[in-house]
């Protein structure tokens, strides 16, 4: 039995949510999904680490039907993730058409069948407007369908949408989150490449500028 169902991805944001809400009793469950992105394979690990670290169950779930039908440099599939900024032009290329409307409909059915009232996401005050399935006004419609779809049973709860990363990245630290076992970089190679736009939040998150960032970056 769980309270919430949390998406794990196996980054910083949902990792430090899975430490924050288990240190105010919920008892939750994780489901990570592999839907086929450059970095699923070293992200998926970290979050299998780290729920064994916390004792929560995790149960992964196979979508290779993204990576097959849909089209961005993120997956697999697609081209060369491109590096700069989030705000760059060519970032756009990153993103996975409806991505997070599947995944949040599969963790939905998934916790109404395990009994759980919410489901969990780490979307914040930063993520950015090139993501259509990031935005406020998506998030509202999405946990209005869920609550629709399942007779108020199952709600969506984003507890750091008002945060930035930076803001995250803190409170992990106060939780003693260990920042080592999570992924961030899109391009998924052995090492954070440093130079992404994903590496380039990371590192302004984990305060690298003040040492505090334990990753190692290739740039």
């Amino acid at each position: 039995m769980a309270d919430a169902v949390i998406i794990l991805s196996g980054g910083m944001d949902s990792t430090v949510l899975m430490a924050h809400e288990l240190s105010r009793g919920t008892r939750l469950a994780a489901i990570s999904f592999d839907y086929g992105s450059k970095h699923n394979g070293r992200e998926l690990p970290m979050a299998a680490a780290s729920c064994a670290f916390y004792g929560v169950p995790h149960r992964v779930v196979q979508l290779p039907f993204i990576n097959e039908l849909f089209s961005s440099s993120l997956l697999r599939s697609g081209g060369d993730v491109p590096e700069g900024a989030y705000d760059a032009e060519s970032m756009k290329s990153t993103v996975v058409p409806f991505r997070n409307g599947i995944l949040i409909a599969i963790a939905v059915g998934y916790a109404e069948s395990v009994g759980a009232e919410r489901v969990l996401l780490g979307s914040h005050s930063g993520d950015h407007h090139i993501y259509p399935d990031c935005r406020t006004e998506f998030n509202a419609a999405m946990n209005e369908a869920a609550l629709r779809g399942t007779d108020g049973a199952v709600r969506l709860d984003f507890p750091f949408a008002t945060m930035d990363k930076r803001d995250i990245g803190d409170l992990g630290r106060l939780l003693g989150v260990d920042f080592s076992r999570t992924w961030t970089c899109y391009k998924g190679g052995v090492t954070h490449c440093g130079v992404c736009g994903a590496c380039d939040e990371r590192k302004f998150a984990l305060r690298r500028d003040e040492g505090l960032d334990p990753t190692a970056y290739l740039e």
